[in-house]
């Protein structure tokens, strides 16, 4: 298993080479650094220590810029542990990068999902609207709370309360696509979080190592120089037209 941490950019859509629109959120997954290798000797447990994205000096603090300063790299903004065995190959300052994922592989994504604030229990838990004729008074209430005896509210009562911001993962998703020359993962579909959030790309815990077949994509390769040619070619035709249109005038 591998992971990689990324900043989500948004979504957009593709096309395959037979016609079908395939949508996708595109990922940006510039270099990750090993800043550390917790060993059983030292930590009691074996992972890596991965960090994503600079940020200024003066907004980390001393153990942080130890850690960066041994790995010969910039304190990082977002840090995060893998414990899997196939990254333990790694070493402090080694650094991973899309191209350790390919097509059609089946991964899980991990993001905080977007915060919606103090809300009802009709947004928060989809419970049912009261009536809305007949004088009643009781259409976004809660309601009856509980039982007369006990007098009390019993434990796991769906009320209103924060919603939204909370660490959530999707399973099962399949990379469409990895652009090496400018770091983006193509997965398909949704992934928790707004635009410009940070996420953690791993692999599948449910798929096993598994990899589809993957797609060949349409990309406009046609080359500058042929389209400038092209529209020549139309600029001449229509003014050989318009000449003939006055000559037969």
């Amino acid at each position: 298993m591998k992971g990689i941490l990324g900043r989500k950019l948004g979504m957009t859509q593709v096309f395959t080479t037979d016609g079908s629109l395939i949508p996708v959120t595109v990922v940006e997954a510039t270099e990750n650094v090993v800043l550390q290798k917790k060993t059983v000797e030292n930590d009691g447990y074996e992972a890596i220590q991965v960090g994503f994205e600079d940020k200024r000096e003066s907004l980390a603090n001393k153990p942080e810029k130890g850690i960066a300063s041994k790995a010969n790299t910039a304190p990082k903004r977002f840090v995060r542990e893998f414990r899997y065995s196939e990254m333990m190959s790694y070493e402090v300052g080694d650094s991973i990068k899309v191209d350790s994922f390919v097509a059609g592989e089946v991964v899980d994504v991990q993001g905080t999902s977007k915060g919606k604030g103090y809300q009802g229990v009709i947004k928060r838990h989809g419970q049912k609207i009261g009536p809305k004729g007949h004088g009643s008074g009781a259409h976004r209430i809660v309601g009856s709370m509980g039982p007369i005896a006990p007098n009390r509210i019993a434990p796991g009562k769906k009320l209103p309360g924060q919603m939204g911001n909370v660490t959530r993962t999707i399973q099962n998703l399949e990379i469409v696509a990895v652009d090496v020359e400018n770091n983006l993962l193509l997965i398909k579909g949704s992934i928790p979080g707004p635009k410009k959030g940070l996420v953690i790309v791993k692999s599948a815990v449910k798929g096993n190592g598994k990899v589809n077949p993957a797609v060949e994509l349409v990309v406009n390769q046609q080359p500058v120089e042929e389209i400038e040619e092209v529209t020549a070619v139309e600029e001449n035709t229509e003014a050989a037209v318009e000449v003939t249109a006055e000559a037969a005038e």
